[in-house]
């Protein structure tokens, strides 16, 4: 049961070697991407729901 523990850590060692980590500029990129995206959405969903909310309102009306 030891030796499958050590067997699997040092696995996941050799695996974690052979990851190809982005570089600082690209990962500050990235993160731009997702901001901005998240805001477009965030923007895009609460029209959506102040449109909707105000059809419903009218409708119940």
């Amino acid at each position: 049961m030891l030796q499958k523990i050590k067997n699997f850590f040092s696995e996941v060692k050799l695996e974690a070697k052979k990851v190809n980590y982005p570089s600082r500029e690209e990962l500050i990129g990235s993160t731009w991407v997702v901001i901005i995206t998240v805001f477009i959405v965030s923007i895009f969903l609460g029209m959506v729901d102040i449109s909707l909310s105000k059809i419903i309102s009218v409708i119940v009306r």
